[in-house]
């Protein structure tokens, strides 16, 4: 178990020291550090193309839905500090961010990191609520308190991953301004459809499969299992739902933004507060909070 975990603790971050180093390195690419270490942050659809395959292998070897597999709780630990990581991974997209727009938080010295960590956490609280969740909660809960069983349940949810490439494809677009693109808004289209499919109806349709496996109407399932699996449940989908609602604001002013550019718009507060001086916040390091999704799914 801890050459695993430890494993997992050197494989991704590793893989993003790597990448940015690399990256930096091309002499034709002129990548700042800013710019490596945005591009490395497709780390996580890294691990999501893992995750997911260990889903399906997972998914499509149980003969029955309750039995074990082997690569779930392998995965798991292997996985962990990927979230760890990634909450690292986002200060540093953000902090970089911060020195691009020469906000004072990004200066040297303790009392500047200090600023910028609260800043951070501040705009990305859901996020890094999630992903301390996911270690101190849902690891040990997998692992230990499941003692082996619904690992098919467990292999659809990693399948959950499969909306992550596109998040972060639309991030790379944002950063290099290319809302204006064809590309742009087929992401958009497939962040849109694959967050719905794999996030938004995942619950529902485990339940759906413990009912046809228990023989209990669909409606009836909840009032059938514990109550701490509807916790759960519900705990894990309440921030999907809420991602996805600014998915779908993001996604409708995408398709609508051909007739919106045509009018003039009127300053935002934010333009009021920071007039052209180059010194507005930047935007959020994760794909999903409304500062964000809103410009990253916008064409101009």
């Amino acid at each position: 178990m801890l050459t695993i975990l430890a494993a997992g603790s050197v494989f991704f971050p590793g893989l993003f020291l790597l990448s940015k180093q690399c990256l930096k390195s091309i002499p034709a690419l002129r990548w700042s550090e800013g710019d490596a270490v945005i591009v490395s942050a497709l780390v996580s659809s890294i691990q999501a193309v893992m995750a997911s395959s260990a889903g399906y292998i997972i998914a499509s070897s149980c003969k029955d839905i309750i039995e074990d597999h082997w690569l779930t709780s392998t995965y798991i630990m292997f996985a962990v500090p990927y979230f760890v990581y990634d909450i690292y991974a986002m200060f540093m997209c953000y902090w970089y961010k911060l020195r691009v727009k020469g906000h004072e938080e990004a200066l040297a010295g303790p009392q500047h990191m200090r600023s910028a960590v609260r800043s951070y956490l501040r705009r990305e609280f859901l996020m890094v609520l999630h992903h301390v969740v996911m270690v101190t909660v849902c690891f040990p809960v997998s692992v230990f308190w499941r003692q082996g069983k619904g690992d098919y349940f467990q292999g659809i949810m990693f399948m959950a991953e499969l909306s992550t490439p596109s998040v972060c494809l639309g991030k790379i677009l944002i950063q290099y301004k290319q809302q204006h693109t064809l590309l742009h808004k087929v992401n958009g289209a497939l962040m849109l459809v694959t967050f719905f499919i794999f996030r938004v109806l995942l619950f529902p349709y485990l339940y759906y499969v413990y009912g046809r496996y228990a023989s209990i109407p669909f409606h009836m399932v909840p009032l059938m299992v514990p109550w701490h699996c509807n916790v759960g449940a519900a705990l894990l989908m309440a921030p999907q739902l809420y991602w996805f609602s600014l998915i779908c604001r993001g996604a409708l002013r995408l398709f609508t933004g051909a007739s919106r550019s045509q009018r003039p718009r009127a300053p935002s507060a934010d333009a009021k507060e920071h007039p052209a001086d180059g010194n507005a916040p930047p935007q959020p390091a994760n794909g999903y909070s409304p500062r964000s999704t809103e410009p990253e799914l916008t064409t101009h």
